[in-house]
């Protein structure tokens, strides 16, 4: 299917607004955001208001927001030489111009929408009070030495020797910033007093929230804790950490903590996992966790925790894998399959399936038949997990991941890890400049921004702020695609992203309205693929890629592959051109291969056309040589929530 060409109206449409002069077909049924107001009804209107845009009730546009930065609170982003503390991270999200820890300036083309400061609770504040060089740090010889180490210039060496001190559990008691300390409560409070001062309703969203690390054997099975509420109820708890006795590295003991928080203070929290790619097969166990069984209690209790997975981000992106995708030609985006977090034990293929998006979502499915319920029903969001303090992933305008990787003529060749006994490297231009979170909320509050993460209505993007609209049901036709509202359509005849379908009606298969809008200043569109995953008769996992629409007018080949977009990107000078590719995207496509009577998931793959990375940039910008098999290009991206299928009960 290719796209049509569309005007401003498609714009509007997208974002579920009609152009003036024209509206939705139909009459929408009662509930719906075009019915009356009761303040319209009151009033003596009889008729929906001549205004199109007038009471509607539905998520209007996408909101981008950054859910996982790190700032010098965080013990290995201070160690590692970043100097901005939660304020500052705040001021450059919303747009102010901030000066780097690495002494240059930086600022974002555009402010974000929110942004959710996550700095380790593993000694959180540790960083700023050994450089303060607070009485307690310089007491102890070993805060004296790391101390002395940085002042002298030598604050490489300390950072190592303080992040395996801690990972080898070799850390100085005497030191630690962990629950019950002066330190612990101090650093807390600053993060949620910062995140107070800078939320803005309707304007700038700063969530308050935090990162739970859990290294099992060096393998990520971390979390991203973010709270609904203010001050007033965060401060009543300290964040969960993984030291016992007080805390622990399983998540089973991170859901308690966060249903303790809710009992106590009448809040609300979700954790969000990240970096699967990086737990060596334990991110999506499917039989045994911890010891334990993975039962109907765990799978109760992470589907009610962990609504949302983040897809993408600086290490790597977790959305499949080439091993698990073999027939998806776009399945080998940023990939990271070396090892696990810390580069101390080698990937093994058998681990790939437990590690990746798409890979947990078909499990799910399985593990829904067998226990009744799907522990991995989970959204998509993209996030930077960037240590700097500076969410900042445009390509060309990429700050890295820690303040070492911060933009110099150095970094295209430098090593961002080795480990000298097993030898796994990752150079630091294997690093990705991603991601961001889209949410589709009715406005830019916490409640609001909160509630739509909860519901999954949310989509990952690799950095750029395309806008995506997903929706499914039983009645979409191509004239839904036609109309100058869609979303009138989409939550009127069908759900959003991260809802569910049940039960097909006779002789019907799900359709789905798609639409999607380049990003004002990015690339133009390729195409729109909607992945399908389910579990078939015999029980085995499923999956296709179908290409719903696209640019151009290019044709399927005999086998159903569509060509390639083609690019137009100029490597040596970083630089592109969009004559090729659609700014706008939109149809409806239909289930060819649809069975009532199997479990299904659909989500949405939208890809821009070729644009140079943010090597390519610093190629071009510094007068640097990349290293040989050094990735120029990519192919920005964005994945929406799944919509799930159940058939009706037996």
């Amino acid at each position: 299917m290719k796209t049509r060409k569309h005007t401003t109206a498609m714009a509007l449409a997208l974002l579920g607004l009609s152009q003036p002069g024209l509206r939705a077909q139909g009459d929408p049924p009662a509930g719906d955001a075009g019915t009356l107001s009761r303040e319209a009804a009151a009033a003596g209107f009889k008729t929906r208001p001549y205004s199109p845009y007038a009471d509607r009730k539905f998520p209007t546009r996408p909101f981008f927001g950054d859910t996982h930065l790190h700032t010098s609170y965080s013990m290995d982003a201070g160690a590692a030489g970043c100097r901005l503390g939660p304020r500052d991270a705040l001021r450059f999200a919303r747009g102010e111009q901030v000066m780097a820890s690495s002494g240059q300036p930086a600022k974002l083309s555009r402010p974000l929408d929110f942004l959710v400061v996550a700095d380790h609770s593993d000694n959180m504040g540790f960083f700023p009070d050994l450089l303060a060089g607070k009485t307690e740090m310089l007491a102890d010889p070993t805060g004296r030495r790391w101390y002395d180490m940085i002042q002298n210039g030598k604050g490489g060496e300390a950072c190592i020797e303080i992040v395996m001190s801690f990972s080898q559990g070799k850390f100085p008691p005497a030191l630690a910033s962990l629950p019950g300390s002066r330190a612990f409560r101090s650093a807390w409070r600053e993060t949620i007093d910062a995140a107070e001062t800078f939320n803005e309703p309707g304007r700038f969203t700063a969530f308050i929230g935090y990162e739970w690390t859990s290294l099992d054997k060096g393998n990520n099975l971390h979390r991203n804790v973010i709270f609904r509420d203010n001050g007033e109820k965060a401060i009543q708890v300290e964040p969960f950490t993984c030291v016992p006795p007080l805390g622990s590295n399983n998540p089973v003991e991170l859901w308690k903590w966060m249903d303790a928080y809710e009992k106590k203070t009448g809040g609300s929290v979700l954790a969000i996992a990240h970096n699967g790619n990086l737990s060596n097969g334990t991110m999506f166990p499917i039989v045994e966790a911890f010891g334990k069984a993975v039962d109907r209690d765990y799978a109760e209790a992470r589907a009610k925790w962990e609504r949302l997975y983040e897809a993408t981000q600086t290490k790597g992106d977790g959305e499949t894998h080439p091993f698990l995708s073999p027939n998806d030609e776009f399945a080998d985006q940023e990939r990271w399959d070396k090892g696990n977090l810390d580069g101390s034990a080698a990937k093994k293929k058998e681990m790939l399936e437990f590690e990746y998006a798409r890979a947990a979502l078909k499990n799910g499915l399985r593990l829904e038949e067998k226990l009744g319920v799907n522990p991995y029903k989970f959204g998509m969001v993209g996030s930077s997990d960037a240590h700097t303090a500076l969410a900042a992933v445009e390509e060309d305008n990429f700050f890295g991941k820690i303040t070492p990787g911060e933009p110099s003529p150095h970094r295209l060749t430098a090593a961002f890890l080795k480990n000298p006994k097993t030898g796994i490297t990752i150079m630091d231009w294997e690093v990705c400049a991603a991601g961001y979170a889209a949410v589709w909320a009715e406005e830019n509050t916490r409640a609001s921004l909160w509630d739509a993460m909860q519901r999954r209505e949310t989509y990952a993007t690799t950095g750029s702020r395309m806008v995506v609209r997903f929706f499914g049901g039983w009645d979409f036709e191509k004239a839904d695609a036609e109309s100058r509202s869609p979303a009138v359509a989409g939550y009127t005849k069908g759900v959003p992203m991260g809802s569910d379908l049940h039960g097909a009606p006779v002789d019907k298969s799900p359709s789905f309205l798609v639409a999607a809008m380049k990003d004002p200043i990015g690339a133009n569109l390729d195409r729109i693929q909607i992945i399908k995953g389910w579990m078939d008769a015999k029980g085995e996992l499923q999956e296709k890629v179908y290409d719903a629409v696209w640019s151009g007018d290019r044709r399927p080949d005999g086998e159903g592959r569509l060509p390639g977009v083609g690019s137009t990107v100029d490597i040596e000078n970083a630089t592109w051109t969009n004559t090729i590719g659609a700014p706008e995207l939109l149809g409806v496509w239909k289930d060819p291969d649809f069975s009532p009577e199997l479990r299904a998931f659909y989500y949405v793959r939208v890809l821009e056309i070729p644009t140079p990375r943010w090597a390519a940039y610093d190629a071009k910008r510094f007068g640097v040589k990349p290293l040989p098999g050094t990735a120029m290009t990519l192919t920005e991206r964005a994945y929406t929530s799944p919509i799930w299928y159940t058939p009706a009960a037996k």
